[in-house]
């Protein structure tokens, strides 16, 4: 027989869990490089830039779009890593607690 209280304490623990794993995205980051790794951008999993590096040789004030232009791509490189990464940990701290249904993604839960 169905048990309603269970499932409520289910879902208590998959929200807690759910929660915890939203406020562990901030540890983890991924890096990506842009024009031959002159360019290096840091991203954490709350999608905010933590690092940005550039190469000395690229502060030529007449390179400044080159600069520009490298800096996004490096970004959005990493922006697309850390997404990987963000959905495969939420998937790690809540395997278990509910069933896999398919096309209910649990990545988006809490944004």
């Amino acid at each position: 027989m169905f048990d309603m209280m269970k499932m409520m304490g289910k879902m208590k623990e998959v929200q807690e869990k759910m929660q915890e794993a939203q406020e562990n995205l901030v540890n983890i980051s991924a890096s990506a490089e842009a024009g031959a790794g002159m360019v290096k951008a840091t991203v954490n999993g709350k999608k905010q830039l933590i690092k940005l590096e550039i190469d000395d040789s690229l502060l030529n004030p007449n390179d400044q779009q080159m600069v520009k232009d490298l800096v996004i791509a490096a970004t959005n490189k990493a922006l697309e890593e850390v997404e990987e990464l963000a959905k495969e940990e939420i998937k790690k701290q809540t395997s278990g607690l509910i069933p896999n249904i398919p096309g209910f993604d649990l990545s988006t839960f809490g944004r």
